[in-house]
């Protein structure tokens, strides 16, 4: 059996195309792929607007500094998640404040959250960054309540749930990172992903303010528009008017940018989106029907409406014996993740083995399989097979 990966890619020969009539035109970069992907995207998803960027912690980074994160300002997130839904905190000096998880959906667990802000003082905490991780919605409805009584912000970290939703109160399904929930969402396009764009990220908010402050801090902070000039237009080189190559430099910036070419590939990619997802639980619901009844799983991703399906993850005895078992058969499963408090990077602040024993426990235990839309029904049978042969001693 050839290498099995957690993740992959899919190119087409149609993404192949695009992408070189992208590179064969007259923009290479700034040019207008990237608004059009940012619009289709934003359909996608149900926002109003949406900010194309470098990758997605570029996103996370500009989420930060257009609330105003600053030096001291506390900011809730999970530890099960990359590192980078926590860092983009600590880039503008914030603290981050990690949570623990409900065990069951491996989400940060709101009730916790709760918890946290009743025992502090009303403003200690500035905002909450939930994760739809795995592919799985938060309860986005709730938190916003949960923020509206505390006065906070909230980040949607949704770089594994493009096309995956939660149903509202009224029965509604909510779309990750439509906008009508959190201030802002983030999304990736790691080839890893749904939507793979080689790098690239994606911000999606309903805030028309939000949304301009996005826009020009992508580019250096700088501003080229008559309207918003606050130089007079005789420094500025002309006289009755601006003249065509002014511009401003507002505020301080970033490069952050995304290509033509590589929004030429998203947009492609977007286009198959959906039938990405349906491949994608079509395999969920295989590894659920064959491992629901083995005793050896202690939990697993489940079947779960509006589940995304970035990560299919079980939670397993002899963890490391699986991996290392995995790999010799040539199953390249991962584990996601070693939780953030964890890292020596912020267990300099203090965070330290046991604080968070949900969170813990689950990374003792878990180990994601493969889980791409171009994973092969016989590929998958092998993967579950071999998982099942580890065991057969065992139990």
């Amino acid at each position: 059996m050839k290498a099995i990966p957690y993740g992959r890619q899919n190119i087409t020969e149609e993404d192949i195309k695009v992408v070189l009539e992208t590179l064969q035109s007259d923009y290479l970069t700034q040019g207008p792929k990237i608004a059009e992907f940012e619009t289709a995207f934003a359909n996608y998803i149900g926002s109003e607007y949406a900010v194309a960027l470098a990758n997605g912690t570029a996103a996370l980074h500009l989420c930060t500094l257009v609330l105003g994160v600053k030096e001291g300002d506390k900011v809730i997130t999970t530890p099960i998640t990359f590192a980078a839904s926590a860092n983009c905190v600590r880039y503008c000096g914030g603290e981050v404040v990690f949570s623990d998880i409900d065990p069951e959906t491996y989400l940060l667990d709101i009730n916790k959250v709760r918890l946290l802000l009743e025992n502090a003082p009303k403003g200690t905490y500035k905002g909450i960054i939930p994760v739809d991780f795995a592919g799985r919605s938060n309860d986005l409805e709730a938190f916003k309540a949960l923020a509206d009584e505390f006065e906070l912000w909230i980040i949607e970290d949704s770089c594994h749930s493009p096309g995956g939703s939660f149903k509202d109160s009224q029965g509604n399904t909510q779309n990750c990172g439509n906008g009508n929930y959190a201030d802002l969402a983030i999304f990736s396009f790691h080839p890893v992903k749904h939507i793979a764009s080689g790098e690239g990220g994606m911000i999606t908010t309903n805030d028309k303010n939000l949304y301009e402050k996005l826009l020009q801090l992508r580019t250096h902070g700088i501003v080229k528009n008559n309207d918003l000039y606050t130089n007079t237009v005789e420094l500025a080189g002309g006289e009755d008017q601006y003249p065509g190559w002014y511009m401003e430099m507002q505020n301080l910036g970033f490069n952050y940018r995304l290509t033509d070419f590589q929004a030429a590939l998203g947009l492609s990619q977007l286009s198959r989106a959906d039938h990405g997802i349906s491949r994608r639980k079509e395999i969920a619901t295989k590894y659920f029907d064959a491992l629901k009844d083995q005793a050896y799983i202690k939990g697993q991703s489940g079947v779960v409406e509006g589940h995304a399906y970035h990560l299919y993850i079980i939670e397993v005895e002899d963890r490391l014996g699986l991996y290392n078992y995995l790999r010799n058969k040539n199953i390249y499963a991962q584990i996601h993740y070693i939780p953030c408090h964890l890292m020596p990077y912020y267990k300099q602040f203090g965070w330290k083995e046991g604080d968070f024993p949900y969170a813990e426990n689950y990374y003792k235990h878990c180990i994601s399989l493969p889980m791409y839309p171009t994973l092969t029904d016989d590929e998958q049978a092998y993967v579950i097979n071999e998982i099942n042969t580890f065991y057969s001693e065992k139990y």
